[in-house]
């Protein structure tokens, strides 16, 4: 069973998928840990299962429920060791046929409620010279994705974000990591309507959530800047650094329209 620095976390997009396999992990070897997300029965459930965890229900999309969750994060009385910004969710299709209602609210959570949350963890972490803050992004930050650009653009942004803030607090004792994840199965493919992804890529492509959440969390343990689970994505992550963007955006398209 693995063994974590921190005595307490928050995780973000706690219900399902990645952030579920976290709570899992945590609250599993005894850290106390805040569950955060819109579907409070799933986070009840949790609590049913581990009694380290605290639900905070809340909507990270409306003022008042990111307002709750950055009150959580900045308690001096209860203070968190581990912020995990998991929530998020992605749209597909052609740019200029979705909603741009549902694509702002993309936009809102994925940037804007992690960059608050982000903040508040900082502000709070680095005062006191400890403290570790993982940022949920993926292998799609690296590279243009037709058909999900506007995720890929958000998901562009966390490991920027992400990368600077890690070289911020180098040295202070707080860590920054951001998780970048390839194919993973979650409620992902269904809430982003990419369910055709499970049988157009290789059994061998896929990740489990399992997978992931333990990955990210050794490596923000570990002070690592960048946290990419599996051969394969590292492999890819390197060879994109390395392509010529006309070249990768070309291939991209290709592998879409595939």
């Amino acid at each position: 069973m693995a063994t974590f620095p921190f005595s307490s976390a928050l995780v973000t997009g706690a219900s399902s998928g990645i952030g579920e396999a976290m709570v899992e992990l945590l609250a599993g070897t005894g850290v106390h840990t805040v569950v955060v997300a819109r579907r409070g029965d799933r986070l009840e459930t949790l609590a049913e299962r581990f009694s380290a965890v605290e639900v905070l229900a809340a909507d990270l999309t409306t003022a008042e429920g990111l307002a709750a969750v950055e009150a959580r994060v900045c308690s001096t009385e209860r203070p968190i060791d581990l912020v995990v910004n998991n929530a998020g969710f992605g749209t597909s299709g052609l740019f200029h046929e979705l909603d741009a209602d549902r694509l702002q609210q993309e936009i809102q959570l994925n940037i804007g409620a992690l960059t608050r949350l982000s903040h508040a963890a900082l502000a709070t972490m680095l005062p006191r010279g400890r403290g570790y803050l993982l940022n949920v992004s993926s292998v799609a930050s690296f590279q243009s994705a037709p058909k999900l650009a506007v995720y890929a653009a958000t998901k562009a942004y966390v490991t920027s974000l992400t990368e600077s803030l890690h070289e911020e607090a180098r040295g202070t004792g707080v860590h920054v990591t951001a998780l970048c994840p390839g194919l993973t199965r979650t409620e992902f493919q269904s809430v982003s309507n990419t369910e055709e992804y499970t049988t157009q890529y290789p059994k061998f492509a896929w990740l489990t959530s399992q997978e992931v959440a333990a990955g990210g969390l050794r490596d923000v343990a570990k002070g690592k800047c960048l946290s990419v689970p599996g051969a394969i994505y590292k492999g890819l992550v390197g060879v994109t650094g390395v392509t010529p963007r006309g070249m990768a955006r070309r291939l991209a398209g290709l592998v879409q329209r595939g």
